[in-house]
């Protein structure tokens, strides 16, 4: 039964829950952290840790992909990006990185807007993919609503593998001046598995899990730097959103008689305990970006934006500094860890969650108890 609250005469409101404000109850048992497997299978593709990159250029760029990759993670590298404009992208965030420090706190975002106003070149996109491809990693390619008709042809001719369509909220038709997207109909003309959100209620959930989508992102990226509930007045509050999600990935499972839809966390994630309680929740695999650009590895030099940064009219993400130290990505994802925060070692974290409660996959962990903070 929903938690309703009176906000004023006659209009009710749903009471909602962040993954701050809930704990996971431990079990009856523990057990070893060996014992415990965090593999993560998408399709026909298998990931050692059930992660998924937030598609930014401050993290993802060819060679942190294939790093992100080889540490058993899916990298998605974001098609409309600086990657896939310029030529030189190194020098281009080289730029970005200046303005962030010239002191005009507006600088470096009028500079994503204007780096973005050049046109995608597909030879770039191209030879983006192929660098990922040829280490032997899973190529997954963001591309947004309003260009995918677009650019899917390049992005399936360069051997894309898994294709993602994110904005801050999808629906299952994208309705514009031009052709709408009709999701289900564009995913039934691919041969490759499409991942699709962000999404942030039950009903739209099943509405993207009836399109044929393999899996569905709930969220849409909050970090410390996100604007969108101040730009947009939209928010979705991670844990209730996870669990609504869950709930139709079950009904749609009944629904069709086994078809099962996965479900990845967006945001709302500070640290490696959240990220334990989006999977408690039900998520099958965590998408993060903020959590990863202090590496060594990461493009942005430890600086943080989301993809909704460069929106042309309205940017709906500050660049934010991490702690820029010397940690490698490995040991941010595995450790050893030297903060008490849950910064450092994520995977490693919840790994010894799911020890800590006697869980020993990811499926059963999605069982755990819950209790809400008083």
């Amino acid at each position: 039964m929903r938690d309703l609250v009176e906000i004023g005469m006659g209009r009710t409101a749903r009471r909602s829950y962040d993954l701050q404000q809930i704990e996971i109850v431990p079990s009856r048992r523990t057990r070893s952290s060996k014992e415990v497997t965090l593999a993560w299978q998408l399709d026909a593709y298998r990931f050692e840790i059930p992660l998924m990159t937030h598609p930014t250029d401050a993290v993802v760029s060819p060679a942190s992909a294939v790093r992100i990759g080889q540490l058993g993670g899916l990298p998605v590298l974001n098609a409309e990006g600086l990657w896939a404009r310029h030529g030189d992208a190194d020098a281009a965030l080289e730029r970005v990185l200046d303005a962030a420090d010239s002191g005009d706190e507006h600088a470096a975002i009028r500079l994503l807007q204007e780096l973005h106003a050049a046109p995608i070149q597909p030879d770039l996109l191209t030879e983006a993919l192929k660098t990922v491809r040829e280490a032997g990693v899973t190529v997954a390619v963001r591309v947004s609503p309003q260009r995918a008709r677009e650019i899917t042809p390049t992005l399936l001719a360069a051997g894309v593998e898994i294709l993602v369509v994110q904005g801050t909220i999808i629906s299952a038709e994208h309705v514009s001046q031009g052709e709408p997207l009709n999701l289900g109909d564009f995913i039934k003309g691919l041969d490759v598995p499409v991942v699709a959100g962000g999404v942030g209620d039950y009903r739209t959930a099943m509405h993207l899990m009836r399109t044929g989508a393999a899996g569905v992102i709930v969220g849409y990226g909050e970090s410390a730097g996100t604007t969108t509930d101040s730009v947009l007045g939209i928010g979705v509050p991670m844990a209730t959103a996870i669990v609504d999600a869950a709930a139709a990935r079950r009904d749609y499972l009944d629904e069709t008689g086994g078809r099962y839809v996965h479900v990845i966390a967006d945001g709302g994630m500070a640290g490696s305990g959240d990220l334990a309680k989006a999977i408690a929740c039900g998520a099958d695999a965590v998408m993060l970006g903020e959590q990863l650009a202090a590496s060594a590895e990461s493009p942005g030099g430890g600086l943080y934006w989301t993809s909704a940064a460069a929106h042309p009219s309205l940017p709906r993400s500050e660049i934010t500094v991490q702690d820029t130290g010397e940690r490698t990505l490995e040991q941010v994802l595995f450790g050893p860890s030297d903060s008490p925060y849950g910064d450092v070692a994520l995977f490693s974290a919840l790994r010894r969650a799911m020890a800590k409660t006697g869980y020993s996959d990811l499926k059963e962990f999605q069982k755990a108890g819950l209790t809400v903070r008083g």
